[in-house]
């Protein structure tokens, strides 16, 4: 078994495009990785009754805030996001595809999993509410299952906007965040504006990716710009402007940093960013292990299914729990350590359970996978290698996929 996982592991490397730059996408599996681990963390569904509500440990534990400034890590999949669209368009253009044609390749590949989810909730929904479930557990479980996809539209909008976005300086994004937080919070503002900041919040890490791929934040010095005027930022609006200090929603607050996004947020992001720039040569040096690159490639070829299906996956997990009963960790109030102690416990559980949607759904999306930074109907290489090998022996496998 070990010998076979090294030498998938070796096709999947050969397979791999020597241009291919390996720390953007090992910046979007930790990012991936981040979202996924930080919502199995401070998601809970608590059995009320005959009912299911969510909670979050953050609500009883402020103390544990700083779990979401580790895997609150929507800003650096926004950075990868904005550096390889605007990639792929500038290098789409210049072979002379047209807009539409680059769109529509960028958009399928974003949505068509998102298929599977909808028809299947719809179902799920349906049938709850035939058997006598609760219309309120009926939407928590709903809106734990759906809520991805509201990032889903606000990443498809940039990308539509990306011909735009190009030369885009983030710091125009930038000041409108600022200008609508003063108006909202110093001024007294209309709340209903702050949404305003689902667009220009998410922009300013997404012009910063269109910034990587001009060449300006090549320097080191552009990474310790951001990380630490991003971080000292932060602190300081947190300390003496009032900004909640977790960067995650938590219920029964007034203000949420995300929902949506607030100034904190957003210099939050900028310090995620600095740090993700510096860390690519050290990610380049990873990635040149077979085994690491296989475990990249695998997760950025499924990294929307992944997405699509982590809630469901614990959702899947507590609902079968109730079967034994009311289980700590699971379905308790998380309000002490020993919650936390036994949520741990139950995080290879949720991640067997995604790895069955992982399988039976991944076909919806690795079916349309392309080159990154590409954007045309290429079915990428790695899909290629990773597929199981009947013919000749792996030894000639490398050779293979060079020559596709």
């Amino acid at each position: 078994m070990s010998h076979r996982v090294r030498s998938a592991a070796r096709r999947i490397d050969a397979a791999t495009p020597s241009e291919r730059d390996r720390a953007v996408d090992a910046l979007r599996a930790l990012a991936i990785a981040g979202v996924v681990l930080g919502h199995w963390l401070v998601t809970a569904l608590v059995a009320d009754g005959g009912r299911l509500r969510t909670a979050s440990p953050l609500q009883d534990m402020p103390w544990l805030a700083p779990i979401s400034w580790v895997f609150q890590t929507l800003a650096v999949f926004f950075l990868v996001g904005g550096h390889v669209a605007t990639k792929g368009y500038v290098s789409a253009r210049a072979r002379g595809m047209s807009y539409r044609r680059w769109l529509r390749a960028r958009l399928t590949r974003l949505f068509k999993p998102v298929a599977a989810v909808l028809v299947l909730w719809t179902i799920t929904a349906a049938g709850l509410l035939a058997t006598g479930t609760g219309v309120d557990t009926v939407h928590a479980l709903l809106k734990l299952a759906l809520s991805p996809l509201w990032f889903l539209l606000v990443f498809a909008g940039l990308t539509a906007a990306t011909p735009l976005l190009v030369r885009l300086n983030p710091l125009w994004p930038l000041a409108v965040v600022l200008h609508v937080d003063l108006v909202r919070f110093g001024l007294g503002g209309p709340s209903w504006l702050g949404w305003v900041n689902v667009a220009a919040g998410w922009l300013v890490p997404y012009t910063l990716g269109a910034a990587w791929t001009r060449g300006e934040l090549e320097r080191r010095r552009a990474g310790w710009i951001l990380l630490v005027g991003g971080a000292v930022a932060t602190a300081v609006l947190v300390a003496w402007a009032g900004y909640p200090a977790s960067m995650v929603g938590v219920p029964g607050t007034p203000v949420s940093n995300l929902n949506p996004p607030t100034l904190a947020a957003v210099t939050f992001g900028l310090a995620q960013c600095g740090l993700a720039l510096l860390l690519r040569a050290s990610l380049r040096r990873a990635m040149r292990r077979p085994t690491a690159w296989a475990v990249v490639a695998l997760v950025n070829l499924s990294a929307m299914t992944v997405f699509l299906w982590h809630q469901t996956a614990l959702m899947a997990t507590t609902a079968t729990g109730l079967l034994a009963g009311r289980l700590p960790g699971l379905h308790t109030v998380p309000d002490g350590l020993g919650w936390v102690a036994a949520r741990l416990v139950w995080l290879p559980v949720f991640a067997l359970a995604l790895f069955v949607c992982w399988a039976a759904f991944r076909v919806h999306e690795q079916s349309g996978a392309y080159e990154q930074g590409g954007g045309g109907p290429r079915r990428s290489r790695v899909v290629r290698a990773h597929r199981p090998s009947h013919g000749p022996s792996h030894r000639a496998a490398p050779r293979r996929a060079r020559r596709v």
